[in-house]
């Protein structure tokens, strides 16, 4: 009896062939792009709101555009689905406030397709002579992926003098969606503001009151969500767990970080694109240190003064993650930078309140105090090791050249010296109260 394999045969070959063909894409409508950066600008006129946007059109997705020949958008066609990925997509997406009074009414006044190429959205008059001109001609070949889609959208409000808050809601156009806003008040200052991702409802004039509890806010959460911070403040208390000489050690990081974070956001900071990456790496020592001081027998007599020098290094770190919102702080920026230091103190209050009287359960519960000291500071010191070499390795990767000698250097190296002169002072300050402290306990009370 005979066997004819070439069925067979054909059927292995064809299942291989379709093994290692590559699978067919998801067709691109459904595909969220990775980056996506929306421009827009809003400015109220008389009664009206005028929000003015440009969005690619890949990021409208299920929305049928019609094609015409390879895949160009038949743009004399499209009319119906530019309307409705506008409507769906931004429309539908702003929450606009005007003072305590959500903006529910709107209309879309505007919507076109645009070339990549053109930028017209360099001001806020030519993006809206652009929105509001003559239309691509029907005949331009252009991809979808290829488009941009501007919209107009007028708000009626009471008043151009209102306050006014916005929340893009812009974050589902893409993994990642930046929103670069430019907010034009009636009086013609210009103000620009980059959100990333979805920023909630965002005051574009804040009251000082306002922008007081934001970044104090801001301030509380960054203590204690900055795990580099909070290991350094858990450094500071694992020795000393009483209050006058926590009184002195904490105050005194207080005021040294206070001075470079509010110096910082004044423009006395270093401009080298290394300094960022130096401080990471001098807050990772700063924790390698104070634990390794910690094990060896650390004196509060003289930490308070170590504590004062690392705290400045802290504040310019505290810095680096103010300047991601200090956009936010309108006209009120001295507020602003208190209210995100007091928040900083909250927190760290939280964290000692929390931790002081644990540690001290735990070694009244039979850990010896020394040995419960030195192993405590052990794994803070590996956690910093390991943060310090990662840190350094990064600094390494810089290259450090000495600044021209230019009036811009000058003025720099003038307002560093200002920062000098006040960090001596403050110095000074927290050397009187230490002197102060020792004359109490020389009076009568331990401290150890």
């Amino acid at each position: 009896m005979t066997c004819n394999l070439r069925p067979f045969v054909a059927l292995v070959i064809a299942a291989a062939v379709c093994t290692l063909l590559p699978p067919v894409p998801a067709a691109r409508a459904h595909e969220i792009p990775s980056d996506v950066v929306v421009q827009s600008y809003l400015k109220p006129e008389g009664d009206t709101l005028n929000l003015l946007v440009r969005v690619p059109l890949e990021a409208m997705r299920d929305v049928n555009f019609p094609l015409r020949g390879p895949g160009y958008l038949d743009i004399g066609a499209a009319g119906d689905a530019l309307h409705d990925a506008a409507t769906v997509w931004i429309a539908n997406s702003v929450r606009i406030r005007e003072g305590d009074r959500l903006l529910t009414q709107h209309d879309i006044a505007a919507v076109r397709l645009s070339l990549p190429a053109k930028r017209p959205f360099r001001s806020y008059e030519a993006a809206l002579r652009h929105v509001t001109g003559p239309p691509l001609t029907p005949d331009t070949e252009l991809y979808r992926d290829q488009a941009m889609l501007d919209v107009l959208l007028r708000y009626p409000i009471r008043s151009a003098d209102s306050a006014f808050a916005i929340d893009p809601g812009f974050r589902r156009l893409g993994l990642n969606t930046t929103t670069v806003l430019h907010f034009i008040a009636a009086d013609g200052r210009e103000r620009l503001l980059e959100f990333w991702n979805d920023p909630g409802m965002v005051e574009l004039e804040p009251s000082w009151f306002h922008a007081l509890a934001q970044f104090i806010g801001a301030g509380f959460d960054h203590i204690l969500d900055g795990t580099d911070h909070l290991l350094f403040l858990l450094c500071l208390i694992v020795p000393f767990r009483r209050i006058r000489p926590l009184v002195t050690i904490v105050t005194s990081f207080t005021v040294a970080h206070s001075i470079t974070l509010i110096g910082s956001a004044l423009g006395a900071v270093p401009q080298a694109a290394w300094f960022p990456a130096l401080i990471e790496s001098l807050i990772a020592v700063s924790i390698v240190y104070m634990a390794l001081e910690n094990i060896v027998g650390a004196r509060w007599e003289r930490r308070w003064a170590i504590a004062f020098g690392f705290g400045l290094v802290h504040g310019y770190g505290f810095s680096f993650a103010l300047s991601e919102t200090l956009q936010f702080a309108g006209s009120h920026l001295l507020t602003s930078l208190l209210g995100f230091n007091l928040g900083v103190e909250l927190g760290q209050l939280l964290v000692i309140l929390i931790v002081v009287p644990l540690l001290n359960l735990v070694f009244r519960a039979g850990l010896p105090e020394r040995m419960g000291t030195i192993v405590l500071s052990a794994i803070l010191a590996h956690s910093g090791w390991h943060w310090m070499s990662e840190r350094f390795a990064r600094l390494s990767a810089y290259s450090f050249t000495w600044p021209q000698p230019d009036a811009a250097t000058l003025a720099g190296w003038m307002r560093m010296l200002m920062m000098l002169l006040i960090i001596g002072g403050a110095m000074w300050g927290m050397y009187l109260l230490y002197m102060l402290l020792m004359r109490k306990n020389a009076n009568g009370g331990d401290t150890s």
